[in-house]
């Protein structure tokens, strides 16, 4: 298939481009470069600049002909979502819905869409599954929750064929070494983790010693990108082939805890990495992890690279290859 990747360029989505060339796809990358970077191009792609508020950018891509496309192309962070949610209302529901429109006005009918386990916001229950009650804790999460809203109303009325891809923490670097471009101006665990053992910070904070789990520690729910870009394909065949909407968390189902993460990190690079342990952070639930059998029956997919030892080992990797240029 002809498939067009919305945010290509960045940190998830160059790993889905690379999946969908080594599954056989013909893709072009659509990409701003606000956070996306050149490096994670593949010569192999055409590449076109445009953003997704610009509907003339948008139908210049959509009119050479496209079978599917994959939008990954929102802001992302938590924090700031609840301090400017108007940057987010134009770029997330704004954006998509100009894609949508696009797509669909040169017939193009199949969507990958990046959702998020933040539409879930605290759980209810343990492991979090589909039909979890959606309660956001962040205007992100919200914006996440009314996309997949809007796509239901567009294969209502348009037919529009969707898969919507919950998921929790993206971590990790490509197991093979490319692309290796790193994620710009991180707020995740991992990143901070290797900014520290890197020297790029010079400690790190860890929130809140005393929930009740293992180690007082929040446990989280880590999937490797080399995983969730293998998702990404397996959603977009799933709904070409069955022409039928589908939305599935992707989570690892083995929650890690921040200190866990630490030790290990600890090991694999042999750096110290300094951390203060403080005060809980307001809103952070002590656990959060999904179960991933609905995704397990309709797609075939387990993760492969979700265990500590390569999301770490490969995030490092990523980070030496970076810091040696």
């Amino acid at each position: 298939m002809k498939v067009l990747v919305i945010g290509g360029a960045g940190y998830i989505g160059s790993h889905v481009v690379k999946a969908l060339m080594q599954d056989g796809h013909t893709v072009t990358v659509f990409d701003n470069l606000s956070s996306g970077l050149r490096e994670n191009l593949f010569k192999e792609n055409s590449f076109i600049y445009g953003n997704i508020l610009i509907q003339s950018d948008l139908e210049f891509a959509f009119e050479k002909g496209f079978d599917a496309f994959i939008h990954l192309a929102a802001f992302k962070a938590a924090g700031e979502s609840m301090i400017t949610p108007e940057k987010y209302s134009v770029n997330n529901i704004t954006g998509t819905i100009n894609i949508m429109n696009a797509a669909l006005k040169y017939n193009c009918k199949y969507m990958v869409f990046s959702s998020s386990a933040a539409v879930f916001g605290e759980p209810k229950y343990l492991p979090i599954d589909e039909s979890h009650p959606k309660d956001p804790e962040n205007y992100y999460g919200f914006t996440k929750l009314k996309i997949e809203e809007i796509m239901a109303w567009y294969d209502k009325i348009k037919n529009l064929k969707f898969a919507a891809l919950r998921y929790f923490n993206a971590a990790g670097y490509d197991v093979d070494g490319f692309p290796s471009g790193l994620e710009q101006n991180p707020a995740n665990l991992l990143p901070v983790i290797m900014e520290t053992a890197c020297g790029m910070r010079e400690k790190m904070k860890v929130f809140g010693t005393d929930y009740d789990t293992r180690d007082g520690t929040c446990i989280r729910d880590y999937v490797h990108v080399n995983d969730l870009a293998d998702a990404h394909v397996k959603a977009l065949n799933y709904i070409v082939k069955n022409n039928e909407s589908l939305t599935v968390n992707l989570g690892s189902e083995t929650g890690v805890t921040v200190k866990e993460m630490l030790e290990e990190a600890r090991k694999i690079t042999g750096k110290e990495i300094p951390a203060d342990f403080v005060e809980r952070r307001p809103g952070d639930p002590a656990c959060l992890y999904a179960t991933s059998a609905f995704a397990r029956e309709k797609l075939n997919w387990t993760p492969k690279y979700s265990d500590v030892h390569t999301l770490l080992e490969s995030t490092w990797n990523a980070y030496q290859k970076n810091m040696n240029k």
